[in-house]
C-alpha cells in the first residue's frame, strides 16, 4: 500500500494588498489579539479570489483558497494552470518559505526545492560552498556531500567557475548548478517550478532524465510545475489543474490538460463588420465576420489536436458578382505558409471553375485547418473577397485574426526542446528490413 507523503488539508493563503499592515491601528490589534487567543484572522472573511483580470474592492486578497490533495510516495505529480492560479504560492508553502492563513500541511521527508533561479544559493558563495551550505541544509554531513560532489559539478556543466562566487554566474548556469544540487543531494521530495525553462532544450532534456531516474529509479516523490504539457504529459502520471487560487481538475494528467485546453479558450478569435480593417475594399464585395473555430467554439488558441475552422461570412452588394473567398496562412513574421481559396469542385471550363456567380445577400463560407497540421507556435489569417482570379480588385483583410497553437504532448513525447519548422504535419513513417 502506497504512503502518503504529502497531505494538504484546507490550505489558504491570503494576501494584504498595497502597504504592509493593515489600515488601522486596531485592525493590527485585532489580529494580534485573535492570533494570541488561537482564532482565525477576523478579516479573512472580506479576502476576494485572485483574478487579476478583474478590479478588487477589497484590500484582501486570496492567492489560494481552500486547496486540498495528497500525494503518495513515489508519484511524480503535474500542476498546471495560467500564470497567477496560485502554482508557485502553493509551492512555497509547501517548501517552507511561506505559512499558510489557514489549513495544515503533513510532509514526510526531506524536501529540495527548484522555485526560482538561485533558491537557497547565497550570491556571495562560491558554487562549491553552494553546495556545501544545501547538503547541510537537507541535513546531510559534509562526507556525504563530498561522496557526491564530483557528480554535482559533473551534471551542471560548470566545472571551471565552481570556486567563483554565483553573483557572476549567467542565468543559465545559476539554474544548472541550482538543479544538480537539489536532484543529487537525496531528497525524498523534489519541488520543480517552471525555473527549468531558463535552460537550454538540451539542459532541459537532461534535468526531466534526471528527474524521471530519480523518481522511478529511486522512488522520490516530485512535484512538478510547467508551461510545457509535453515535458507534464510525458513525466507526470497524474496532475491538478489551478484556477485563481483553487483546483478545479484532477486525475489522470492527459484528462486535467484537456481541461487546461477548454479554460484557456478566449473569444478573441471573432472580429466582426466596422471592425475588420481592410487595406482595399471591392465595390461588390464586404466582409461582415471573420471568425477562427475549435471544439469549445469561437477561440484564438487551439490544441495541435484539434482542427480550425476559419468562418467568413461576406455581403454581396451587386447582383451577378463572380465570388473567389480565400485566406492566407502567415507565420508570426509574415511570411505565407499556405494560401487556399473556395472554388466549385467540379466545373466546366475555365472561366466557371475561378469563382461562382452570386446573386445580392449574405453568404457564409469556411475552410478546415486539420488537426496535426501546424506547430505549437503562433500564426495570422489574411482574408480575401475576390471579383476573379486575377485578384486585381479584391476587398482584403491583412492579418485580420491572430491564433496559438498548444502542444497536447501526443507527437514529441519524451522530446521538450522547440519543435523545428512552421508546420508540424503527422506523416505516416513504416521500415522494413532489407537483410
Amino acid at each position: 500500500m502506497s504512503r502518503i507523503v504529502i497531505q494538504v488539508e484546507n490550505i489558504s493563503k491570503m494576501y494584504r494588498l498595497g502597504n504592509i499592515g493593515s489600515k488601522t491601528i486596531s485592525e493590527d490589534l485585532n489580529r494580534t489579539f485573535a492570533k494570541v487567543l488561537g482564532k482565525k484572522d477576523p478579516y479573512t472573511k472580506v479576502g476576494q479570489l485572485n483574478d487579476r483580470l478583474s478590479t478588487h474592492n477589497s484590500d484582501y486578497v486570496w492567492s489560494l483558497k481552500d486547496v486540498n490533495f495528497e500525494v503518495n510516495q513515489g508519484d511524480a505529480l503535474g500542476i498546471i494552470g495560467k500564470n497567477g492560479a496560485g502554482k508557485s504560492t502553493l509551492l512555497k508553502i509547501l517548501s517552507r518559505v511561506t505559512g499558510p492563513t489557514t489549513g495544515a500541511i503533513r510532509i514526510k521527508g526531506k524536501v529540495a526545492s527548484l522555485l526560482e533561479v538561485g533558491t537557497g544559493f547565497h550570491p556571495d558563495l562560491s558554487g562549491r560552498d553552494n553546495i556545501f551550505m544545501n547538503g547541510a541544509i537537507l541535513g546531510m554531513n559534509r562526507a556525504e556531500i563530498r561522496e557526491r560532489f564530483d557528480e554535482i559539478v559533473d551534471f551542471s556543466g560548470v566545472g571551471n567557475y565552481i570556486d567563483t562566487p554565483v553573483k557572476r554566474y549567467s542565468s543559465g548556469m545559476y539554474v544548472r548548478l541550482a538543479f544538480a544540487v537539489a536532484a543529487h543531494l537525496d531528497p525524498d521530495i523534489l519541488i520543480v517550478d517552471e525555473v527549468l525553462a531558463v535552460g537550454d532544450a538540451e539542459f532541459q532534456k537532461k534535468c526531466l532524465g534526471k528527474m524521471q531516474d530519480v523518481n522511478k529509479k529511486d522512488g522520490r516523490t516530485i512535484l512538478f510545475v510547467s508551461h510545457n504539457m509535453a515535458a507534464i504529459s510525458n513525466f507526470c502520471k497524474t496532475s491538478i489543474l489551478m484556477e485563481k487560487g483553487t483546483i478545479v481538475d484532477s486525475g489522470f494528467t492527459r484528462d486535467v490538460i484537456n481541461t487546461y485546453f477548454s479554460s484557456v479558450k478566449t473569444s478573441g478569435g471573432e472580429v466582426l463588420g466596422k471592425d475588420i480593417v481592410v487595406s482595399n475594399q471591392n465595390d461588390s464585395l464586404k466582409f461582415k465576420r471573420i471568425a477562427l473555430v475549435g471544439n469549445a467554439g469561437v477561440s484564438n488558441t487551439f490544441g495541435l489536436n484539434e482542427d480550425v475552422v476559419c468562418e467568413i461570412e461576406y455581403e454581396v452588394i451587386k447582383n451577378n458578382t463572380k465570388v473567389v473567398p480565400s485566406i492566407q496562412l502567415l507565420d508570426k513574421f509574415g511570411e505565407c505558409i499556405l494560401a487556399t481559396f473556395n472554388a466549385p469542385s467540379s466545373t466546366i471550363g475555365l472561366d466557371n471553375y475561378f469563382g461562382k456567380i452570386q446573386a445580392k445577400g449574405i453568404y457564409k463560407t469556411q475552410c478546415v485547418l486539420p488537426k496535426y497540421l501546424l506547430n505549437d507556435t503562433q500564426y495570422f489569417i489574411s482574408a480575401y473577397l475576390s471579383p476573379d482570379m486575377n485578384f486585381s480588385d479584391m476587398t482584403v483583410a491583412p492579418e485580420v485574426l491572430s491564433f496559438q497553437m498548444i502542444d497536447t504532448g501526443e507527437m514529441k513525447q519524451e522530446y521538450t526542446g522547440n519543435w523545428n519548422g512552421q508546420i508540424r504535419p503527422k506523416i505516416q513513417w513504416s521500415t522494413i528490413q532489407l537483410s
